[in-house]
């Protein structure tokens, strides 16, 4: 990942015309590393100038849209800006606690303050494109420092003192500093349309939904495929289906192999699986085999561990990639019977009326759940078993779109990681 000849040090990769050494320095070499002046969660105020937290950082540092909730008054803004300073255009803001290793670079035009400690403020001198440093803070071998730092605190920080101390290289040119932060400017700005692009095709599907389901109150959903008159049937879901209810597996069985369970953690919003190395765990316990799912079983989610409750009563529909799992406690499996068909049951469920009836008579404080007997209580519409089938396989389309066009955005991140990796020496002298 990086060339050492001599005493020099380059990357694998360099555009061409570039022939200097890169040299090894600290952030302290190219900021002022602090923070902001303390302001008191007294002064914190419903309306005025946005004040900052790690959790408003992230999402600022992933172009997520949020609701700020914390404002300072603009007397108190002012205050501080004249007294103190603020963030301009180029400098950085870093997570100190919380979720470590998140930076945003300061936009011309942003407005805003910013919690003390908890966030860093690295303040551009001179020698350094910023966002060539963009690049620089998200490589590996500050990233590593960071937690490296972060590990031998008494409460997981970095701090002020660790941010001066951070190396990383950066060649003598600027004009090679800017010509990689132009080339993986260009690559995050394709990554960004493509997501857009996918947020799109998950904004059309949820309209799809609401105009393919009856809305509340009504008989017949506004949009129909035009061989289809007939009425939708009022009918209960105990009618349609029953449940089988998880098993509750022993800790003490719990391993990096054997049987793999489905918990909470492998539910999303859209209703597939997510099974990852991080989320997933395994059991040697020894069970039924009628807790046994695959490829094709549709599970329901009764318990939810977020505070938004956004995964109660949320599907799961088991594809050939996910495997066999085992069913764990507060996890349903649907049984359907026959007028009833597993892929329009799971467009149903990820139906936002769905959803609202299930939270609505969620029960727990921090930890909401759902009941079998509510779920079986549930009334839906039905149409014909052709009109289920004919929704399904529309949603069914969309669905193999949505996830090609995820499945190219991990590609592109992947493709920019093992960029960064080529375009940045890795190698930090003690």
């Amino acid at each position: 990942m990086s060339k050492e000849k001599g005493n020099m040090m380059v990357p694998n990769l360099r555009f061409s015309g570039f022939e200097s050494n890169w040299e090894e320095k600290t952030i302290e070499d190219f900021f002022d590393v602090g923070s902001s002046k303390r302001v008191l969660e007294e002064d914190w105020t419903d309306t005025g100038v946005p004040f900052y937290r790690t959790r408003e950082l992230v999402s600022l540092s992933k172009n997520e849209p949020f609701k700020n909730e914390i404002f300072i008054s603009e007397e108190l803004f002012s205050e501080l800006s004249e007294k103190y300073g603020l963030p301009t255009e180029g400098d950085f803001l870093v997570s100190g606690v919380g979720t470590l290793g998140i930076s945003y670079q300061v936009k011309k035009g942003d407005r805003f303050y910013f919690k003390d400690g908890n966030v860093l403020w690295f303040k551009l001198k001179d020698g350094i494109a910023s966002n060539f440093f963009k690049y620089c803070f998200q490589s590996e071998i500050i990233q590593k420092q960071i937690f490296g730092q972060a590990a031998i605190s008494t409460v997981g920080t970095y701090t002020i003192q660790n941010a001066k101390k951070t190396k990383f290289f950066s060649p003598k040119d600027i004009t090679e500093q800017q010509k990689i932060a132009s080339c993986l400017s260009s690559l995050d700005d394709l990554i960004t349309a493509h997501t857009q692009k996918l947020d799109a095709l998950k904004a059309h599907k949820k309209g799809l939904m609401q105009q393919l389901f009856p809305a509340e109150g009504e008989k017949t959903p506004k949009l129909r495929f035009e061989e289809f008159k007939d009425n939708w049937t009022k009918k209960r879901l105990s009618d349609l289906i029953d449940l089988q209810s998880g098993y509750a597996f022993q800790s003490e069985y719990f391993s990096n192999r054997g049987s793999k369970l489905v918990t909470p953690k492998n539910f999303t919003k859209e209703g597939d699986g997510n099974f990852t190395d991080e989320n997933t765990k395994f059991t040697t316990e020894e069970v039924d085999s009628k807790y046994l799912c695959k490829a094709g079983d549709l599970l329901l989610l009764l318990t939810d561990l977020t505070p938004t409750c956004e995964l109660l009563g949320r599907p799961l529909l088991l594809k050939i990639e996910d495997g066999a799992v085992l069913l764990n406690q507060r996890i349903a499996k649907i049984v359907p019977k026959e007028s009833i068909e597993i892929p329009f049951l799971h467009s149903f469920f990820s139906t936002d009326i769905f959803h609202k009836r299930i939270t609505d008579t969620a029960t727990g404080s921090t930890v909401r759940h759902s009941s079998n007997s509510t779920v079986l209580n549930t009334e839906l519409l039905v149409p014909s078993k052709e009109e289920q089938q004919k929704i399904a396989t529309c949603f069914s389309s969309l669905d193999k779109i949505i996830k090609e066009q995820t499945e190219k955005i991990e590609q592109l991140k992947r493709h920019k990681k093992g960029l960064m990796q080529g375009l940045f020496p890795n190698i930090i002298t003690q």
